[in-house]
């Protein structure tokens, strides 16, 4: 994303610069110029150093200035919303698997204790916010026993617990 983002703004410098050279080169060479039949010593001017490493400064600045710019603004782009007064807020969350977390969120004055697979969100358990560590492992030992339950009588794969109770 970002080396797309420099190529399209080094692109767009080249595309304005562009008039300005072809402006130059039109008129340095007269339209209506024929090439002389016999070499005619020309005398050159010697070359001026010191301007052309100014104006090749300012145009590196200018490229800098530009690139640190468009990083500025995909940073502003990409920040995440919200703060403090969020509605949702993940207090916790450990790795159980590759892909599998274990998350506790924050909403109001509870905290959800969820486990998050790709492509599914399971409530493991809900506890009051003021819960110490173990609380909230007494709550999701409480879910895992009943789970555990449901599989030995009914022989089927456990419900997922609701919210409420």
């Amino acid at each position: 994303m970002l080396t797309r983002l420099i190529s399209v703004v080094m692109l767009l410098l080249l595309l304005a610069a562009s008039p300005v050279i072809w402006a130059q080169v039109a008129a340095s060479a007269p339209a209506n110029a024929v090439a002389p039949a016999v070499a005619v010593p020309v005398a050159v001017p010697a070359p001026n150093f010191s301007g052309n490493m100014l104006t090749m400064l300012l145009g590196l600045a200018a490229v800098l200035a530009l690139m640190v710019g468009a990083l500025w603004l995909l940073k502003q782009l990409t920040q995440r919303r919200g703060g403090p007064s969020a509605l949702l807020k993940v207090v916790a969350g450990t790795a159980v698997g590759p892909r599998e977390r274990v998350v506790i969120v924050e909403v109001g004055s509870t905290w959800l204790v969820l486990g998050v697979a790709p492509g599914r969100v399971t409530p493991l358990a809900e506890v009051p916010r003021q819960a110490t560590a173990a609380t909230v492992a007494a709550a999701f030992a409480d879910n895992r026993r009943v789970a555990s339950a449901d599989l030995a009588n009914a022989g089927s794969p456990p419900r997922a617990p609701t919210l409420g109770g």
